[in-house]
């Protein structure tokens, strides 16, 4: 059974820093690229952060570029998001996803990927 499993998430204000992990099993993300979406109250799911199956290549949205940094360690295999100066913005419940593409055509689109974690909360207060 494949599970993808978030954490890290919290309240914190603005400025401040939280790293999110995603650890798998049932799967070896060393065959998946990997990336970060979020959805706030009443709002769409949007995307966050890619990294393809090798680490090599990294994309963002542009409101977190810069900001964010997406990792993977697929010996642990983990992904990880690194944030920093967290806006209010940033608000939303954050989910890794994964999926067996080799090619990183449509990784913004979260109907691309096989398998999601179930989230967790980053709440930024202003």
């Amino acid at each position: 059974q494949v599970q993808l499993v978030e954490s890290g998430g919290g309240l914190v204000h603005t400025g401040a820093s939280l790293r999110l992990s995603c650890a798998a099993s049932g799967l070896s993300l060393s065959s998946y690229a990997m990336a970060w979406f979020r959805q706030a109250p009443g709002k769409a799911v949007e995307f966050v952060a890619f990294i393809d199956w090798s680490g090599e290549s990294t994309l963002y949205a542009d409101s977190v570029k810069g900001r964010f940094t997406i990792s993977r360690d697929n010996a642990r295999n983990t992904l990880s998001l690194q944030m920093n100066s967290l806006k209010p913005e940033d608000t939303a419940v954050y989910s890794c996803a994964a999926r067996d593409w080799k090619d990183i055509s449509h990784y913004s689109s979260s109907a691309a990927y096989n398998y999601w974690g179930q989230g967790t909360q980053v709440t930024v207060s202003s």
